[in-house]
């Protein structure tokens, strides 16, 4: 399954992901854990030291690999360097699995023990001082969507991405790239503008959105919230002595997470899980297309040289099963 937390920042999404990823790993799942925020927190909220995240290899500075294991032996993709952020997999093209080992795991992946289980985490890689008005921070989020495009999931896996902070992952077609998506809203107007504009802008695409309330503090939050979200508000989540012990670094076994804030994780991979049979391949293909054809029109045919249109292979559907596979 494909998850991501989205909201505004300073929401606690990093935080509430984090925690997602060390219950799916304790229930002995196969979970990669996916940073894509520049601002890179979820290495540490997953109880890395700082210097251990910021050592973790960018997917960023990786993408020339990426692209030339992906690409394999698609003959509509004239070169590693032609594919952009939204190119589709194809006949020839190499599908990546959660639970295997390939050339992008070994050089973007990292294992991270927790509680119960270990996970895979990848990050995009910060924003640094040489991108300063020269490069999009987008540019370090497309290999996460390029992944994504080349991603076959199924039942008991789960894909966890920590998105870019706010509606920017509207900038591309990333935001139709998941099973369900949990936008962590704060109870106050701020908090919920997020939500507004998330739902509007995901309404034709048929994303499923669920709102995780953070930092509650009573039923005159909860009730501020239903009002404002209605049915799409899935669970509530309050103070938590353990999540404060862990932004001190000193995070206790997750067996000790509070009761309450266990059944609210648990009810998250319960909607999630609930998705699997919603799964539209077709669709998912053509939305994948639909974001590549404007991107090709609107910068990357420019930017390659080539037309990025005839990189669509009209006869290949992504799924469990594809219809081509390398």
């Amino acid at each position: 399954m494909k998850i991501a937390f989205v909201g505004k920042g300073g929401s606690g999404k990093t935080t509430l992901s984090s925690l997602f990823v060390r219950h799916l790993a304790a229930s002995g799942a196969p979970v990669v854990a996916v940073d894509a925020d520049i601002n890179q927190h979820l290495g540490p909220a997953l109880g890395l030291e700082e210097t251990e995240a910021a050592a973790l290899p960018a997917m960023g500075e990786r993408l020339p690999l990426i692209k030339d294991y992906l690409r394999g032996s698609n003959a509509r993709i004239t070169s590693a360097e032609t594919m952009i952020k939204t190119t589709p997999p194809g006949q020839g093209s190499r599908l990546l699995r959660i639970d295997e080992t390939n050339p992008v795991y070994e050089a973007c992946a990292r294992p991270v023990e927790l509680d119960g289980g270990t996970v895979r985490l990848m990050v995009t890689g910060p924003f640094t001082e040489a991108d300063l008005g020269v490069a999009c921070y987008h540019s370090k989020t497309g290999a996460v969507e390029l992944c994504l495009n080349h991603l076959v999931d199924g039942p008991g896996e789960y894909v966890v991405v920590d998105m870019t902070a706010g509606s920017d992952s509207f900038a591309s077609g990333l935001f139709t790239r998941f099973d369900i998506t949990f936008l962590v809203a704060e109870p106050t107007r701020k908090g919920v503008s997020v939500y507004r504009q998330y739902k509007e802008y995901a309404q034709d695409f048929g994303v499923t959105l669920k709102v995780v309330g953070n930092k509650v503090q009573g039923q005159d939050d909860i009730d501020f919230l239903r009002a404002e979200v209605g049915d799409d508000l899935l669970v509530t989540v309050g103070h938590s002595d353990w999540v404060r012990a862990m932004e001190k670094g000193r995070p206790p076994r997750f067996e000790l997470l509070e009761e309450v804030n266990r059944q609210s994780l648990s009810r998250l991979k319960t909607a999630a899980d609930a998705t699997y049979e919603l799964r539209d391949w077709d669709r998912y293909t053509r939305q994948m297309v639909h974001f590549h054809l404007k991107n090709a029109a609107s910068w990357g045919n420019t930017r390659t040289g080539e037309d990025l249109t005839e990189q669509v292979d009209a006869a290949f559907v992504l799924g469990e099963s594809p219809l081509a596979t390398a």
